[in-house]
């Protein structure tokens, strides 16, 4: 868009500046998701350590 198309100065100026809102709204969503996603990475990470004791499980206690 060039200004020579019959927008003002001001319009311009207000639709570059809620472009640039825009974008950086997009740009905090994505990096709060991309946190989510790294914490429950995490948390998958320690439930399958936890759970690489083969011994555990193994047997079950019944008593009649």
């Amino acid at each position: 868009m060039e200004l020579s198309d019959g927008i003002d100065i001001a319009a311009y100026s207000t639709i570059n500046a809620q472009t640039q809102t825009m974008q950086a709204i997009s740009t905090s969503v994505l990096a709060k998701t991309m946190d989510t996603a790294e914490a429950i990475g995490s948390q998958l990470v320690q439930m399958m350590a936890q759970s690489v004791n083969p011994h555990l499980g193994g047997n079950i206690d019944i008593m009649v």
